[in-house]
């Protein structure tokens, strides 16, 4: 008997993977340049700014340029705020999307694929479009910023934490990702769960939703990093200092003819390092959420 001598791999295989890697290794260049840039300006001194060529390790360091940023405005109401309103927009997302995904998946009522094509129609919508319309309807919200029961005479849900929140509270987003996720469960668990005399409701809050954890901290991550990040509609729906969150308090250091680069930059780190913080702790769950939802479609 016979055997072929073991063939060793082929070279084009081995290119491919050098190339694939090569490719990765210049793709996370260029996404991690910019933050080593934006640390390396918020510790240089002022005159080696804008040097050419630029100074990527300066010398000295300045560390005393975080200590202005943050005495530069209100800083610490500033981070409460965004961490108020992040952590709002995780705690509703998850159980909001929660809920619904799971009603779209495992439960069976009238026009219910209907429903969640217009779920994902919105989708569609830039979210610019809906800026516009959103801000009329809070500011005509009956019955709060001294409206009456038509919406007419107060400001609403303005300048207020309903307004910075409320908006924001499900995506379909999410509901469409936990959707996902609950269709790849198996059946089995519900039907054995309903013989043992089990409502609906605790069969998604005992069986069904701690099964779903990869995709419920994939969410959450998203929308605590979306909550942060927000910047466009606290621009627009509040008006004075105590309301604003960190992404708009960084705006204190761009002056009308000048911009403190070094402060701003020190300042954007600082407001960074809970979403990367975020990420890092939960950068498995969220291959794992992502990997699970895309079993089936």
């Amino acid at each position: 008997m016979s055997s072929e001598p073991m063939r060793p791999r082929s070279r084009p295989l081995r290119m491919g993977h050098l190339l694939s890697h090569a490719v990765l290794i210049l793709g996370a260049i260029a996404m991690v340049l910019p933050f080593v840039w934006m640390l390396s300006t918020s510790l240089k001194p002022p005159d080696q700014l804008f040097t050419v060529p630029p100074t990527w390790v300066p010398h000295p360091l300045r560390w005393d340029t975080y200590v202005k940023a943050m005495s530069a405005g209100n800083f610490g109401r500033y981070a409460m705020n965004s961490l108020f309103l992040a952590a709002a927009n995780l705690g509703t997302n998850v159980l909001l999307s929660a809920l619904a995904g799971y009603a779209f998946a495992r439960l069976r009522f009238p026009g219910r694929n209907l429903l969640f094509v217009l779920v994902l129609a919105t989708l569609m919508v830039p979210y610019q479009v809906t800026i516009i319309p959103l801000f009329v309807i809070v500011r005509h919200i009956p019955l709060f910023g001294g409206n009456d029961l038509l919406g007419q005479g107060g400001i609403g849900w303005i300048n207020s934490y309903w307004g910075l929140i409320v908006p924001g509270a499900v995506g379909a987003f999410g509901i469409f990702m936990l959707r996902q996720f609950f269709q790849t469960l198996p059946g089995e668990l519900e039907d054995a769960a309903r013989i043992d005399g089990a409502g609906e409701l605790r069969i998604f809050w005992q069986i069904m939703l701690p099964l779903a954890m990869p995709a419920v901290a994939t969410l959450a991550i998203f929308s605590f990093q979306a909550g942060w990040n927000a910047f466009l509609w606290p621009l627009l729906i509040t008006n004075t200092d105590d309301m604003r969150t960190i992404q708009l308090g960084l705006t204190v250091f761009v002056q009308q003819y000048s911009t403190q680069w070094d402060q701003l930059m020190a300042a954007t780190v600082v407001a960074t390092l809970p979403v990367i913080v975020a990420f890092g702790v939960g950068q498995r769950l969220i291959v794992r959420g992502i990997a699970f939802t895309g079993i089936k479609g």
